[in-house]
């Protein structure tokens, strides 16, 4: 094959990565410059093949009505609702956006990538049982979460969702929350729609594009560098603002970036695997995305969860997810990754974290000497009568969690940007991709802070409620809910007023 080296007309935007958050950006920015040239660059041979495909995430549609992880007991008894509302908050400005892609025609079918399921917390044991109620009473009165219903009835938590008590002896007490307004997406659909509907209005594709290297030259522009996989040939494209959305890759592609501002910064990969099972049987009695506890010492992302989950029209159930471990920072990515990420900078840092979190490194090593059998028992704890032929093991996307320059590990999204403003990426996981727009909004203000007040009156009407908060205002609240729920085609909300413990 050829290696014939190009250097391609500068332009305006490079995004590097063909999932959620290139996709998002790209169509956010087409919206606000039209007349801005946009190229996208991504490694593999498809789209959202990593972190923002069907199967390596868990399609929540996190908006936080049954993650327990958000909703943290103090240690006063109450329950902290602050990062459910925020990531409540967040998840409203992806709604808004894909309105605003639906009603545009951008989106021509929004069934294609996001549908109504209602949104479950399921508990076992009397003091968990005593934290969901408290957990209710704490989010039943806000505007975001009115319609949230509590039940300690194993008969009314059966008509909900019946597997977690096929099988159950009934001799320990049980609690469930549901909410029949929650979401299950499929971010890989959405990647390719809103990447679809870039290309259409001319942003450039390309397929096998593996980048290299990025920098800046004295002339004030930055130089994306690396080799297409399908023909051998380099390429060299110029660039005056670059996004590195390259989930795992996006960490040693900003120290190469050589930004002042990715330095101290760290990975640290975890992989995850999920059971899925496809039986009809099964899957026609369980339509819900259910969300536990997690266990002692595991991280956020490991809160095991039951959910429905529809790919290509065809509904599944997965359960999981079970942390594991690998120094790759992309399922199709090197054993070397993480190694070559260890800077100056940041083997400090990564020491930090390593002394700091032996309960996680324990939890990680336990997670990976388990048995089958052990595994399997996660899930009968919520479905008892679950066989194990019935299911099979499926390998989840990769995650490399932040560490931040002073030793922390942050199980979240962290957006890194140049201090001009001329190169910007994100480091992180979960919520990811439901958040999305939030995120990239955010990502778009720090580095054009010159062009947002000119961008404010186009971004009012993409995302109305952009920099307010929805939790404050219930009649805004609901407008926005409902004015969402229809365009997409999901359950409407509730109003105030109409919460029920059943």
């Amino acid at each position: 094959m050829g290696a014939n080296r190009t250097v391609e007309t500068p332009r305006d935007v490079v995004l590097i990565g063909g999932g959620i958050m290139s996709a998002t950006l790209g169509v956010l920015l087409q919206e606000l410059e039209p007349t801005w040239s946009i190229r996208v660059l991504e490694r593999l041979e498809g789209l959202a093949e990593e972190s923002s495909g069907p199967w390596n995430n868990a399609g929540t549609g996190h908006s936080a009505l049954c993650e327990l992880n958000y909703t943290p007991e103090r240690a006063d008894g109450t329950v902290d609702i602050s990062k459910a509302v925020q990531v409540n908050e967040q998840f409203q400005i992806s709604r808004q956006f894909w309105t605003f892609l639906v009603e545009g025609g951008r989106i021509p079918d929004p069934a294609a990538f996001i549908r109504t399921t209602p949104h479950m917390s399921f508990v076992w044991g009397a003091d968990n049982v005593d934290y969901l109620r408290r957990r209710y009473d704490a989010l039943k009165d806000h505007p975001l979460f009115v319609g949230l219903k509590f039940s300690d009835d194993p008969e009314v938590i059966r008509g909900w969702a019946p597997l977690l008590l096929q099988g159950r002896s009934g001799s320990e007490p049980v609690a469930a929350t549901f909410h029949d307004a929650g979401t299950d997406v499929d971010f890989g659909a959405l990647t390719k729609i809103l990447t679809n509907a870039l290309v259409d209005k001319g942003a450039v594709l390309e397929y096998g594009a593996e980048v290299k290297d990025v920098h800046r030259t004295n002339d004030g522009v930055w130089h994306v560098l690396g080799r297409n996989r399908r023909t051998g040939d380099r390429f060299d494209h110029v660039a005056d603002f670059v996004f590195v959305g390259a989930g795992g890759y996006a960490l040693p592609l900003l120290q190469k970036s050589g930004i002042a501002e990715i330095k101290g910064f760290g990975g640290f990969p975890v992989s995850g695997e999920f059971l899925r099972t496809s039986k009809p049987e099964l899957v026609s009695r369980h339509l819900a995305k259910v969300y536990g506890k997690a266990a002692v010492g595991a991280p956020p992302m490991s809160v095991p969860h039951l959910d429905t989950r529809v790919v290509g029209g065809a509904s599944h159930l997965m359960f999981g997810p079970y942390a594991g471990w690998t120094p790759k920072f992309m399922k199709k990515g090197s054993l070397l990754d993480l190694f070559r990420s260890i800077k100056g900078s940041n083997i400090g840092p990564m020491l930090r974290t390593a002394i700091h979190n032996v309960p996680l490194t324990i939890y990680l090593i336990s997670q990976l000497l388990a048995s089958a059998t052990k595994k399997f028992k996660d899930l009968v704890d919520f479905f008892p009568d679950a066989d194990p032929a019935d299911w099979e093991k499926i390998t989840a996307g990769q995650r490399v969690q932040v560490i931040r320059p002073d030793g922390t590990l942050q199980f979240g999204t962290e957006v890194i940007t140049s201090r001009d403003g001329t190169i910007g990426g994100l480091l992180g996981a979960s919520p990811g991709a439901s958040t999305a727009a939030p995120i990239m909004l955010q990502l778009m203000q720090k580095c054009f802070a010159d062009r947002w007040e000119a961008w404010s009156p186009r971004l009012a009407d993409v995302v109305p409620t952009y920099g307010t908060q929805l939790g404050e205002d219930p009649v805004a609240a609901y407008d926005v809910l409902a004015r969402t729920a229809g365009a997409l085609q999901i359950n409407p909300p509730h109003r105030v007023g109409e919460t029920a413990s059943v």
